[in-house]
C-alpha cells in the first residue's frame, strides 16, 4: 500500500512536481526501514538505519528529486543507496539509476528489497561513491544523500554538459547548504543554486578533491 496520505501532504508543503508525488505516493515508507523505526515511517523525519546512517525525511526526498527536474529519459546517478527509498523514488522518475553505497551491510539488503519491489531499471555497486561511476559516465543527473565538505570534482566530472546535480555541502559540524549545481558547456562554469540548510551524514571516500 503507497502513502497517498504523504503525498497529499507533500503537496501542501510545496512540493509540485506531480511524478513525484505520485513515486512517493507509490512507496510504503515503512518497507525501508528497521522494523524498529517503523512506526515512525509515518513521520516527516530522518529516522536511523544502522550503521551511522540515516533515510531522509520525505519532504527532502521530494524536493531533491523535484530539483533534479526529471522526465522519465534520464541515466541518474545516486551517491548513497542507504535503504533504497530515494533510490525507489529516481526509479519511477527516470529511465536508469545507477546507485552506490559504500557499506554493503546496508548495499546488500537495499539491492534485495529493490528486486523484490520489481525495480528492473536499478543497477548497484559498492564502494567510493565520491569517486562516482566512470563507466556508466556521462550522467543526466547526480544526487547524493550524503556531504562532502566541498563538491567532489570527480562526480562535477561524470555529469554531462547541461546535467543537474543535488548534493548536500558543507562540514558536518555546520549548517550544510542543498545545492543545486548544472555543469555548463566545456570552458564554462557550472551554475550553482543554493536551495536550503540541511543536515546529511557525511561523505566518505578518496574523489573528495574540491571542484
Amino acid at each position: 500500500m503507497g502513502d497517498w496520505g504523504r503525498a497529499e501532504y507533500l503537496a501542501r508543503q510545496g512540493i509540485r512536481d506531480r511524478r513525484v508525488l505520485a513515486a512517493i505516493g507509490n512507496l510504503s515508507r515503512e518497507d525501508f526501514v528497521p522494523a524498529g523505526e517503523r512506526d515512525a515511517a509515518y513521520q516527516d523525519v530522518p529516522l536511523p538505519i544502522g550503521h551511522g546512517q540515516t533515510i531522509s525525511q520525505p519532504y527532502v526526498v521530494a524536493l531533491m528529486s523535484e530539483a533534479l527536474r526529471l522526465r522519465g529519459c534520464e541515466r541518474v546517478l545516486e551517491i548513497g543507496t542507504g535503504s533504497g527509498y530515494q533510490t525507489a523514488v529516481l526509479a519511477m522518475l527516470a529511465r536508469e539509476v545507477f546507485t552506490v553505497e559504500i557499506v554493503p551491510e546496508l548495499a546488500r539488503p537495499a539491492r534485495r528489497l529493490l528486486h523484490r519491489l520489481g525495480f528492473s531499471n536499478v543497477f548497484f555497486k559498492e564502494g567510493d561513491g565520491s569517486l562516482g561511476w566512470s563507466n556508466a559516465a556521462p550522467f543526466d543527473a547526480i544526487i547524493a544523500t550524503a556531504a562532502p565538505e566541498d563538491i567532489p570534482r570527480e562526480l562535477l566530472r561524470q555529469l554531462k554538459p547541461g546535467g543537474r546535480m543535488v548534493i548536500p555541502v558543507g562540514a558536518t559540524n555546520e549548517t550544510q547548504e542543498l545545492l543545486r549545481i548544472r555543469r555548463g558547456q566545456p570552458g564554462m562554469l557550472p551554475r550553482v543554486e543554493r536551495l536550503l540548510p540541511v543536515r546529511f551524514v557525511p561523505m566518505t571516500g578518496h574523489g573528495l578533491a574540491p571542484a
